[in-house]
């Protein structure tokens, strides 16, 4: 038989390690609502429900004392009917997990933290070569929401984090990507001040919308400008920089614009609602890299013509194209100057600077922020 709970509580205790090393990474107001989000998740309550602050306060104060006594802890084997696996062996713990309908999820995200989460398997498909995993309930899980993931060529769709994702994306929607927020509800007849209303008809746009998150991890497995390798390594050289947003954000783009990517997708499906969220919910660097989208939008939104969607969909394939080869070369001028500060000096300066994303010069010397 498998212990369940046990398996759970090895994760949980995983996860809560990592958010104690890490949690000094995010800034105050990024922290309260990643605990706020947790917190949720814990509680088993809809995203829309919000604590009183002083429970809240004290549930924080709690959970940081337990990061206190975990900080200088190391993540612990995984073991599974007997057999004990490397926490970020999730291959390995799956051969044993997926039987029982249960999927096991390790990696490393934004500024190389590492991620783990066990949740209920609700189905498994093939779709174009690639094992589609759908997950319901989550047992355990960090602080961070990732809706959906790639793991090798397999796709992981997480449908409770993706819900609370997309209830935040929409929560906190920028003032000025309101107007592509308001196309997207009224494609569900819903009005986007009518708290209400999203409420009674969340269930059924979150169902709809959870789906898109699959082609932009399909897109993401069958592109291959940025190489995979030089990509990780950019990524692992500058954690927590400009210069891991922008490689992170160009990864996105290309797979957003591929043909096997989600904008694709859209398009091919004539998805307006998707559209319209996809075009609100960018921001940061993945905006500054895509404006042709969102003057699109605009068009689109007073003609229904998918032209122009299209045509700027290319034109942001051919710019992910142009700034990873860039990276690319950089990166590998680098490593022959064996000068990995200048890789970051050429790529400040000639890929941030013009895109409008920083403007100060970088620290010489810090690869790390």
């Amino acid at each position: 038989m498998l212990d369940q709970e046990g398996i759970t509580g090895q994760v949980v205790r995983n996860c809560t390690i990592s958010d104690a090393r890490y949690a000094g990474y995010y800034s105050i107001c990024g922290l309260a609502l990643r605990l706020r989000d947790l917190y949720k998740w814990e509680k088993n309550v809809e995203p829309w429900q919000e604590e009183e602050p002083a429970v809240m306060l004290d549930w924080i104060g709690r959970k940081e004392e337990e990061w206190e006594t975990l900080m200088e802890e190391e993540f612990r084997p995984v073991t599974v009917q007997g057999a004990s696996y490397d926490p970020f062996d999730a291959k390995g713990i799956n051969l044993l997990l997926e039987s029982s309908g249960l999927f096991y999820g390790a990696g490393y995200l934004h500024s190389l933290k590492p991620s783990f989460f066990l949740a209920r398997l609700d189905e498994k498909r093939k779709v174009d070569g690639s094992h589609i995993y759908f997950l319901g309930k989550e047992l355990a899980r960090d602080l961070l929401i990732v809706p959906a993931l790639s793991q090798d060529d397999d796709v992981i769709i997480r449908t409770d984090a993706a819900r609370l994702f997309l209830w935040n994306q929409i929560f906190f929607t920028r003032k000025s990507a309101r107007q592509a927020l308001a196309f997207a509800l009224g494609t569900y007849g819903v009005k986007d001040d009518d708290y209400e209303n999203l409420k009674k008809h969340f269930n059924r746009i979150a169902s709809e919308e959870t789906g898109v998150y699959l082609y932009h991890e399909l897109g993401e497995i069958r592109e291959t400008m940025f190489d995979r390798e030089v990509w990780r390594n950019l990524v692992a050289t500058y954690p927590h920089t400009p210069v891991e947003l922008l490689a992170r954000a160009v990864k996105d783009l290309l797979a957003d614009t591929n043909r096997f990517g989600n904008l694709s997708f859209i398009v091919q499906e004539k998805r307006k609602a998707s559209l319209g969220f996809h075009v609100a919910f960018l921001d940061g660097v993945r905006k500054e890299l895509f404006p042709e989208l969102i003057a699109a939008f605009r068009t689109f939104s007073e003609s229904g013509d998918w032209r122009p969607v299209q045509d700027a969909i290319t034109v942001g394939y051919d710019r992910g194209q142009e700034i990873a080869r860039k990276m690319i070369a950089f990166y590998r001028e680098g490593k022959e100057k064996d000068d990995m500060d200048w890789v970051k000096r050429e790529i400040w300066w000639k890929l941030l600077v013009p895109l409008g994303i920083v403007k100060e010069v970088p620290p010489p010397d810090d690869r790390n922020g």
